[in-house]
């Protein structure tokens, strides 16, 4: 595990890790602790106005796909965390054995139990055009008619060029076939330490060397024609290869399953954000510089980590992913608001 002392050291270093190596020639390496203040301002440049002249739908359509009959709960904190994060619609695609827990959790939400149907590409590729975003792999599971259907929907989705994050069973998809993202820049990946090795490896052809961790993110990026990483962890590395931002912002020690569909979530709904940031042509050099994807994941990471203090100082042990995503909203006003 990289420590926040280690990635300082590291950016003392020129970029590297060890006192031999040289530097990469990366633009752009900032931390929450060296630009902070200037990252959030990014970000809030980011987030839509909202308006009296708004109609429903534009402040963003999430799709989630994922959820299976094991796995009910991952879909939902992602689709929910978009919807309370400030989507107006947040859709489940997920399969027909799981819909009925994942419907039970919330009104909110609109569920469609058809991934796991033999026209499961032809059906969620006809919803594609109303989604301004994708998050593909919370509760996906590895049955391999699942794993077919959602590899032909994320090559339905490159050509129509939705963004997408790609998190959890879709880091496992993409882990056996790394083509099926190569070069699509409109991506993220969230990987954990565990997920990121084997993906390193996968990819490289070698373990991700434990005394360059910002620099192993920057690799992988590029060796995936500089796809958007976001190595989660102590602290979240986020590369598109060229830059790095590192979010060290306070969370807690907590780890409870489904913090990280949290983090999906919201990022899918940043996602689209940014990109309509590129479409308003918004002045903000920071935004120029990071663009839409690193933008959209560094925002996600800070907002992931308040939701994590929040409700730990109030939960404390027996804090739970429900109580983060209750705590979205005031996180969201201290940071952004």
């Amino acid at each position: 595990m990289f420590t926040l002392s280690g990635v300082l050291m590291y950016l003392m270093r020129g970029g590297r890790y060890g006192p031999t190596g040289a530097a990469l020639g990366r633009r752009h390496t900032h931390t929450t602790l060296n630009r902070g203040g200037t990252l959030v301002a990014m970000v809030k440049r980011i987030i839509p106005p909202l308006t009296c002249d708004l109609h429903k739908g534009q402040a963003g359509r999430v799709g989630v796909i994922g959820g299976c009959d094991e796995y009910t709960g991952a879909p939902y904190f992602a689709a929910i965390s978009a919807l309370r994060l400030g989507a107006d619609m947040s859709h489940i695609y997920c399969t027909q054995g799981s819909s009925t827990a994942i419907k039970s959790y919330s009104p909110e939400l609109i569920v469609h139990p058809i991934l796991d149907s033999h026209s499961a590409v032809a059906d969620i590729s006809q919803c594609l055009e109303r989604l301004h975003s994708l998050v593909v792999g919370p509760g996906l599971g590895r049955e391999p008619q699942l794993l077919y259907n959602v590899k032909g929907i994320i090559t339905k989705a490159k050509e129509m060029k939705i963004p997408m994050v790609i998190d959890a069973d879709g880091l496992f998809l993409v882990t056996k076939e790394p083509d099926l993202i190569r070069n699509y820049k409109k991506a993220i990946l969230t990987p954990n330490i565990a997920e990121f090795g084997r993906l390193f490896e996968a990819v490289l052809g070698q373990k991700p060397d434990p005394m360059e961790v910002v620099d192993n993110v920057s690799r992988l990026s590029r060796a995936l024609g500089n796809v958007t990483i976001v190595q989660k962890g102590e602290n979240d590395i986020i590369s598109d290869g060229t830059n790095v931002l590192v979010c060290c912002a306070e969370g807690s020690c907590r780890r409870c399953g489904g913090q990280g569909d949290l983090l999906s979530g919201s990022m899918g709904t940043f996602l689209h954000w940014a990109y309509l940031a590129v479409d308003s042509n918004i002045e903000c050099q920071s935004f120029a510089t990071y663009g839409p994807t690193v933008s959209a994941a560094y925002a996600a990471c800070l907002l992931a980590r308040e939701c994590n203090r929040l409700a730990f100082r109030k939960h404390g042990r027996s804090t739970t992913t429900s109580d983060m995503v209750d705590a979205l909203p005031l996180a969201f006003e201290q940071l952004f608001d």
